[in-house]
């Protein structure tokens, strides 16, 4: 069982592109090859690849990754389907036309439970765009040939072709133990029953339409599991108008769980209704665990096999809201009549946010989380993973997913806004960590720890004593080394560079010299591990001492007196500042790295020494090493120059950030694009 979005980074090829060269094998019928092409020719100009960059929630940070899928547009306003599980949680979106051209789109609403998303396309200009038109799914048939277009492995439009092998499939019992299909926690089987087709798919065209010869939508492809599966567009309809009109999906919820019959059950109608939660109308209305339910809002019910649960469960989303109906089972062989009043179904999960501070995601508490979790109430902030090193995993007990936050500071968390207000009155103003007394629960206990909240400045890692220092690197003769050169008994260093401009250079020493000995003291040094020698020995004497340096150059031997500089900064002690908005860190350039890229001493700019994956920074295709230049044309010259750079686009919040970087001898152009409000 696969679903069919594709994460960018994998690279495949894939045939069926449109425009390819491949043509119609000749015995295919002219009748048929006319009503392929002309039902392709309805949907292409309405169909769009989507390119997404998501959020997910992984060792206490939010996650930023890409990925690609299909979609199609339903509405002249351009309102496009698509799956939830390709854009149900974008930060930014761009669909891609069949002819290049690239416009963005924005997240209308998105449903896991069917696993439905619609978003709206955002031309700079306002104008109409081409639909595509929905068929009715209720009319599908077993042998009807259809067309599953989108965007496999992100690559061009394609369009590949198959015959409807089921128009009701579910997923198998059996299957189902080895992982439902859940998207944020809702079971998407509940209410859909695919159409099993077997055109070929593939990662990315999730999302995309299942057409008939007609050019009509009657599905949106979703799995590969052998067959594929496509929502039927009956369904779709539904959602799509009510996403449409309000953004969200409002259903019916009773609070039960139902399955279909005892194989050996001799009733010959109902739904076998398996369990009622506590607290819920069917617990108000009377319902039993073992009752048959027969009857709901006037309608006959039934569920002799498993296909049959999914109409039952539509018919209780359905259900008005708040409004007494009728419910009748039958028990103990005789029918009940009760009154039931639903009321509006809640997610099953609620959305994680990262709470930086304390090193954590976390989200709120659902009604559905409360009961799995048997907790009284919704109250607290559930924690979903934790950043390693963080305030909240340092802590003594530390904290770890699956606990609940009661209170913190002295005050009670009822949620994650109350919780993140706490966080920010605590740390106002405040340049250490700051150590906070919370109490959280683990299933029946509850613990207390102090946790370390806030986020603490990278440190001046502030300047070693500065030494006396040769200029030049060097690696050890090591006894194989000095056997080879006929010498030995040699002992010492050879010279492997010599830095440009210093004391090393004007006194003339070379490459290939092997050092012998500094001011008549024989060096010993014959192995790797003795490699501190000479510069624990140079380091001894003041900086501006003339040494007497032995060298043994071809041949000849001569001594060589040689100025001892004063120790340049080494790359720890250089400044450093992390940007908590784009996740990366930069630093100064150092002696040794000017060095080693041989660059003038007017190179001026500051080098990123981490990037964290899932950032914007790493979005953006920065990378390790990079040099930075300018951001948005202003040349930064150092650590401090950089920062005061990014205090500027923290506090303005552009759409986009253009970063000049020197990576290697080119020179290239990345363009950082943050949602402020994802984070």
């Amino acid at each position: 069982m696969r679903w069919c979005s594709l994460p960018l980074r994998v690279v495949v090829l894939a045939a069926c592109v449109f425009g390819s060269a491949r043509a119609w094998p000749q015995d295919a019928p002219a009748v048929l090859r006319d009503e392929v092409e002309s039902a392709v020719a309805r949907i292409k100009p309405a169909l769009v690849r989507i390119e997404v960059v998501s959020t997910d929630y992984m060792d206490g940070r939010e996650v930023k990754q890409e990925s690609s899928g299909s979609g199609v547009i339903v509405t002249k306003e351009g309102h496009v389907v698509t799956n939830h599980h390709v854009a149900g949680h974008a930060v930014h979106l761009v669909c891609t036309f069949a002819n290049r051209e690239e416009i963005d789109a924005e997240l209308v609403g998105s449903d896991p439970l069917t696993d439905i998303a619609v978003l709206r396309l955002k031309p700079a200009v306002p104008r109409e765009f081409p639909v595509a038109a929905f068929g009715d799914s209720a009319s599908v048939k077993t042998g009807d040939p259809v067309l599953a277009m989108g965007s496999p492995m992100a690559l061009s439009p394609s369009v590949t072709m198959g015959i409807v092998s089921n128009p009701e499939m579910i997923m198998p019992e059996w299957l189902r133990a080895w992982g439902e299909m859940k998207e944020d926690g809702e079971d998407v089987g509940a209410l859909v029953k695919w159409i099993g087709h077997d055109a070929p798919i593939f990662g990315g065209n999730s999302g995309g339409p299942l057409v008939n010869l007609r050019g009509e939508i009657i599905g949106v492809n979703e799995l590969r599991m052998g067959l594929a599966g496509a929502i039927p567009s009956n369904l779709i309809k539904s959602v799509v108008d009510q996403l449409v009109a309000q953004g969200k999906m409002v259903r019916a919820w009773i609070g039960v769980t139902v399955q279909p019959r005892l194989k050996h059950d001799k009733q010959q109608r109902g739904v076998l209704l398996g369990g009622v939660i506590s607290g819920s109308p069917a617990e108000v209305a009377g319902l039993h665990s073992g009752d048959i339910i027969v009857r709901l809002a006037g309608q006959e019910t039934n569920a002799q096999f498993a296909e049959e649960i999914p109409d039952f469960n539509r018919l209780v989303a359905g259900l008005p809201i708040d409004k007494e109906t009728e419910i009748v089972v039958l028990r103990d062989g005789a029918e009940q009549s009760l009154k039931i009043t639903p009321v509006e179904r809640q997610k099953a999960k609620a959305k994680e946010v990262e709470i930086k501070k304390w090193g954590i995601t976390a989200s709120d508490i659902t009604l559905i989380m409360a009961k799995e979790m048997k907790r009284a109430g919704q109250e607290g902030v559930l924690v979903t993973s934790v950043r390693p090193g963080g305030g909240a995993g340092d802590a003594k007990p530390g904290i770890i997913p699956g606990d609940v936050i009661v209170e913190a500071n002295g005050r009670p968390v009822k949620n994650v806004a109350e919780f993140e207000t706490i966080t920010e009155e605590v740390t106002k103003d405040k340049k250490e960590l700051v150590p906070v007394l919370a109490s959280f629960d683990r299933k029946t206990e509850r613990f207390m720890s102090v946790v370390n909240v806030g986020l603490k400045e990278i440190e001046d890692p502030g300047l070693e004593v500065k030494k006396a220092w040769l200029p030049c690197k060097t690696q050890v003769i090591t006894r194989p080394m000095a056997q080879l050169l006929g010498r030995p008994d040699l002992t010492g260093f050879r010279i492997t560079h010599v830095y440009a401009g210093t004391t090393a250079e004007k006194a003339g020493l070379k490459i290939g010299d092997l050092i012998l000995a500094v001011d008549g003291q024989k060096l010993t040094a014959s192995a790797p591990e003795h490699l501190e020698e000479l510069a624990a020995l140079i380091r001894q004497y003041k900086a501006g001492t003339v040494a007497e340096i032995s060298v043994l150059r071809g041949a000849q031997e001569m001594k060589v007196p040689v100025e001892l500089a004063l120790s340049p900064k080494l790359v720890r002690e250089m400044k450093q500042y992390r940007d908590d908005n784009f996740d990366f860190t930069v630093r100064d350039i150092s002696f040794f790295d000017r060095a080693s890229e041989q660059w003038k001493d007017d190179r001026t700019g500051v080098l990123v020494n981490e990037i964290k994956p899932g950032g914007w920074a790493a979005l953006g295709r920065l990378r390790f090493d990079d040099l930075i230049l300018a951001i948005d044309a202003a040349p930064i010259t150092d650590v401090a120059a950089f920062r005061a750079k990014m205090e500027q686009v923290s506090a303005a919040k552009p759409g986009a950030v253009s970063i000049e970087v020197l990576r290697g001898i080119y020179t290239f152009y990345v363009e950082l694009e943050p949602k402020w409000d994802s984070k």
